[in-house]
């Protein structure tokens, strides 16, 4: 695919990672190559012959259907907490730095992050640093075996997203560690979401228009559907469930970092289909404390950055603070208190 077709597809392309896990060397840059091409023209890509077993993802599937089966009071019990960990109710956010769209309705859905494992005694949490502190879990008596299911899967999507790290950085002519630094304390999140059966209403989404925030998003599916892609022409492609697949985008901190060699593509969420919808949205980002600037390898000869250096830390909570309402409530109750 050439520079010209950038942003021009009707369909989300297939790409089959099974070479980053051979060892073989040829396998491991035809892998990343055809990603390369994907990521800079595209943004959006399914991943096929990765290595997680479907039903690893389909256990995850099953646990949040209960979870947001269960009670609102019981839900509210782990309400969303200052580190973003934890349930946030129904229509709890909007997306109003959506660059694609004013977005003035909250999303209809609900949804709980857990996020990177951070001990209540260690000394980031301790230290109050944004973001850094423990999950919320639901009961063992309410579910057994959630939190061994979600953990268990997300010590698994930490591994793919550390191959695709490997092949992004090959894909650019470095090294496959190159990047790695800036992942020695990923920020993660695990959001698990319901989408209820969606009224029709004008500007209003399960998920409205937007680009993700992060590095890379790995996204597993049920089977309902109701993800699009926005391609250059602005027609919305849709992304229906493939068995066996995750969904990769790029984020804006990976477009950003790359010069936007690689593009960040608006995408959205409409339950049009008169079921609920699940889905499970992976998210691997660098450390708060990485330094994000354009990578010399993205840079042409004579070209300027685009982009200020930013601390990854600084953007993410900027977006958090501005698009959940949990957060401005917090935010005004400080203000009035100070």
């Amino acid at each position: 695919m050439s520079t010209s077709a950038r942003g021009e597809f009707s369909e989300i392309p297939v790409l089959d990672v099974s070479g980053l896990y051979d060892g073989d060397e040829a396998a491991l840059r035809a892998v990343a190559s055809t990603l390369r091409g994907y990521l800079e023209n595209i943004g959006f890509l399914y991943i096929v012959g990765h290595r997680i077993p479907q039903e690893d993802i389909e256990a995850v599937r099953e646990a949040s259907k209960l979870f947001f089966a269960l009670p609102e009071e019981e839900k509210l019990k782990l309400r969303i907490d200052k580190n973003f960990r934890g349930y946030l109710p129904f229509a709890g956010s909007t997306i109003v730095t959506s660059s694609v769209a004013a977005v003035s309705k909250p999303n209809q859905s609900e949804s709980i992050f857990f996020m990177h494992e951070v001990d209540a005694n260690d000394p980031r949490a301790r230290a109050d640093k944004p973001l850094q502190g423990p999950n919320q879990w639901p009961e063992e008596t309410s579910l057994p075996e959630f939190r061994q299911t979600v953990e268990r899967y997300v010590d698994q999507m930490n591994t793919l997203a550390r191959k695709m790290i490997g092949a992004i950085s090959i894909s650019l002519g470095l090294s496959p560690d190159e990047l790695n630094s800036h992942f020695d304390d990923p920020t993660t999140f695990l959001r698990l979401l319901h989408y209820p059966t969606q009224p029709v209403e004008e500007g209003l989404f399960g998920s409205a228009p937007h680009t993700d925030y992060g590095f890379i998003t790995l996204l597993a599916q049920d089977d309902v559907g109701g993800l699009e892609v926005k391609n250059k022409a602005g027609d919305w492609v849709p992304a229906p469930p493939i068995p066996n697949s995750f969904v990769m985008n790029v984020g804006d901190i990976l477009a950003r970092w790359s010069n936007d060699v690689f593009v960040s593509t608006p995408h959205r969420v409409i339950n049009r289909s008169g079921r609920e919808r699940y889905s499970q949205p992976f998210f691997f980002d660098p450390s708060m404390e990485a330094l994000i600037e354009a990578l010399p390898a993205c840079l042409g000869e004579g070209a300027a950055p685009k982009y200020e250096p930013v601390l990854y830390g600084d953007y993410l909570m900027e977006r958090i603070d501005k698009n959940y309402h949990y957060r401005k409530k917090k935010a005004a109750q400080d203000a009035a208190g100070s």
